[in-house]
């Protein structure tokens, strides 16, 4: 393929998101051959045309690298943070590829994580309708009910709308310590929706810590480790529900 639109390219060269990359070509912030680009159907040539993303020359990217990181609490998932915290590429070592997270985990939160430098890869997996399903424990403040269990299976109020379906289910129950562990499963994945859905019942979460997307799972990953996805689960993660 020697063609493709310009939002594609700026995604399969490790840059950013295709949302993202739209998002820039219509604020005018990407050159093709030293003109401004702001047509989100403008097509490149990948053996002749410089593009210029912020007057930096993008290279193309030919091999894709994706990465299952468990991460641990305290990291911030993206690139480079504004007041100086660790990021979750801090952890990738040995890999020269620009990796980018596919969508996120709040600094608070721990568990699976996958990074890549396919910019398809991203938009697929984060874009809602394809609803990768993901899975968490969390540990809430509180004794949960089977009554709990069915409104968080069937939605919740939060902010300005109610959750979707989800799959829950009470893993342990401290009575003397007056906290539970629970699984949820959900495939909106919208900002702390996993810790909001638990305080719309009266849970306040302690510790929140995603066990899987899709099939994935990093229960032989200790915190902080990282692999390289295989194949099989790369091919597999959009088919998984």
């Amino acid at each position: 393929m020697s063609e493709m639109r310009l939002q594609k390219f700026l995604a399969n060269s490790g840059v950013c998101s295709r949302r993202k990359a739209e998002e820039l070509i219509l604020a005018g912030k990407v050159k093709v051959n030293g003109k401004v680009v702001k047509e989100l159907g403008t097509k490149v040539n990948l053996n002749i045309d410089e593009i210029i993303l912020e007057n930096k020359k993008i290279k193309y990217v030919e091999k894709y690298k994706y990465i299952l990181l468990n991460k641990p609490v305290g990291y911030v998932t993206t690139v480079k943070d504004q007041f100086d915290r660790p990021i979750v590429l801090d952890l990738i070592k040995n890999c020269d590829a620009k990796l980018l997270p596919v969508g996120r985990l709040d600094m608070y939160t721990s568990g699976a994580l996958i990074l890549t430098n396919d910019g398809d890869f991203i938009y697929k997996v984060t874009h809602p309708k394809n609803e990768i399903e993901k899975t968490y424990n969390a540990t809430v403040r509180g004794i949960v009910s089977e009554k709990d269990v069915e409104e968080l299976k069937n939605g919740v109020k939060v902010d300005d709308y109610v959750t979707g379906k989800a799959k829950v289910k009470i893993l342990k129950i401290n009575k003397e310590k007056n906290i539970s562990r629970i699984e949820i499963t959900i495939h909106e994945g919208k900002n702390r929706e996993v810790r909001k859905m638990c305080e719309a019942v009266g849970k306040k979460v302690i510790a929140l810590h995603r066990t899987k997307i899709g099939n994935i799972n990093v229960k032989d990953l200790k915190i902080g480790e990282w692999r390289y996805l295989s194949d099989l689960e790369i091919k597999n993660i959009l088919t998984d529900k």
